[in-house]
């Protein structure tokens, strides 16, 4: 892991059996709840380290732990179209609920059965996701974890998580890691990157695929400020190659190098097609407007 040592001397002290790690993300979360999980089930722990020879442990290290199960909002909807938005639906949560047969594991079910090992952990990546329906579904099993189990919830601002939850966990914030630290751990990574990346490894271990955003946004930026034609087909190629999670913060750092004004309203724009894309509107048109409004912002 990179970075978190202090973090993880905590946890390693923790007894609480529902946690909340928060933080930006792409900062490690789900990597450090992860190694939690794997430290709780360890037959032999060394200094408060998985020991990572055990069978457990061993089975953290193929990814087919038998006692892990993370929860997330679904990257595609039951279409088979990729989602524009995020949800964790109470479908997720119980079986009972589930009548389109959405999910092939359910969280209350699965831990209805005893561990293999020493305690079942279920880690909710994006807690701010969850319904307020599968939220309530879970709180019986968060105020008395049957077997033991633990809860790790990952999110990236805990006011954005049902309270009744936040008030039955204990809080930890995960900070961004020190350049110095990423650039002892990653050598010779380019300057843009880390400046992107802030403190997030997961943006500098994903270097190549942020790159590409970068070419893409820096492509459409210098179109908007010449011919109309050109500025439609870079918008063109920036939604052929849009990615929900990445492409909104790699154009608002590209445009820190435009004038306040300019900024403003080109972030504004930006915001207004995020969420045209999450109402379905039709993509091609959003990317469209937004070139125009990008020119505008530069204009005006």
């Amino acid at each position: 892991m990179i970075g978190h040592q202090k973090l993880q001397v905590q946890l390693a002290q923790n007894g609480a059996h529902s946690l909340i790690l928060e933080g930006t993300a792409q900062i490690g979360r789900r990597v450090l709840a992860q190694w939690y999980a794997q430290l709780l089930n360890c037959k032999s722990p060394v200094n408060g380290q998985p020991c990572g020879a055990c069978v457990s442990c061993q089975n953290f290290a193929a990814g087919t732990h038998p006692d892990l199960l993370i929860v997330s909002p679904k990257e595609e909807t039951s279409t088979g179209k990729k989602a524009r938005s995020s949800i964790i639906p109470i479908s997720a949560i119980s079986a009972s609920h589930d009548t389109a047969k959405d999910h092939e594991i359910h969280v209350l079910d699965w831990l209805e059965t005893a561990p293999r090992y020493r305690h079942k952990v279920v880690i909710v990546d994006g807690a701010s996701f969850l319904n307020e329906s599968a939220a309530n579904a879970l709180l019986k099993s968060v105020e008395e974890p049957p077997h033991a189990a633990r809860f790790i919830f990952i999110t990236e601002d805990s006011s954005g998580v049902i309270s009744t939850i936040v008030s039955r966990s204990v809080r930890y914030r995960v900070a961004p890691v020190p350049d110095v630290e990423l650039e002892r751990a990653l050598p010779e990574q380019p300057p843009r990157i880390l400046e992107f990346a802030a403190g997030r490894v997961g943006w500098v271990l994903q270097a190549a695929r942020v790159a590409a955003q970068l070419a893409l946004v820096d492509s459409l930026l210098a179109a908007v400020k010449g011919d109309l034609l050109d500025a439609f087909s870079a918008a063109d190629a920036f939604e052929k190659g849009y990615e929900r999670d990445l492409s909104p913060q790699v154009l608002r750092f590209a445009l820190r190098t435009w004038p306040m004004p300019a900024q403003v309203k080109a972030d504004a724009a930006l915001s207004r097609a995020v969420e045209a894309l999450e109402r379905y509107a039709t993509p091609n048109l959003v990317f469209s407007h937004l070139a125009l409004e990008l020119r505008a912002a530069l204009t005006s």
